[in-house]
């Protein structure tokens, strides 16, 4: 009796750690295609009603939300100038899910021209439709 609860605990284990990489595989998809300024393959790994919204932190001014849409978004990744060299490197990935919701949180360091431009966190939310998971919203921090 004991071994197959030994057996069932490792499985379980097995499968929340395989749920766990596909989510996180999801998200580097995202990165893959935003680096490239690839909005088809973004959207592959979005839903069709994704939420994005920014969290500026700025002493000065206040911090700020704001809203954009998902074609908004799209539009803005394809128009990058080619002779613009972006990186947003992310430092960690702190992955929790239940059932066929996961919230990925994301602590990052963003480059342009390879000099350190803002850092924050991104916070994203999926939700595992069919056999993949889809991003449905995304919020991230920004300080200089």
């Amino acid at each position: 009796m004991r071994i197959y609860t030994i057996i069932f605990f490792l499985l379980l284990g097995m499968s929340s750690y395989a749920q766990k990489e596909e989510a996180q595989k999801c998200i580097e998809s995202f990165f893959e295609g935003f680096h490239h300024r690839d909005s088809a393959k973004i959207k592959l790994v979005c839903s069709d009603k994704m939420i994005l919204q920014s969290i500026s932190e700025s002493s000065a001014k206040g911090n700020r939300l704001s809203n954009e849409s998902a074609k908004e978004f799209y539009k803005s990744i394809a128009s990058i100038p080619s002779n613009i060299k972006f990186q947003e490197k992310i430092l960690s990935y702190n992955i929790q899910i239940d059932g066929t919701m996961a919230h990925v949180w994301t602590p990052y360091e963003f480059y342009i021209n390879d000099k350190l431009s803002h850092s924050g966190v991104n916070a994203f939310t999926l939700f595992k439709e069919k056999d993949s998971w889809k991003i449905i919203y995304i919020i991230d921090t920004r300080r200089k």
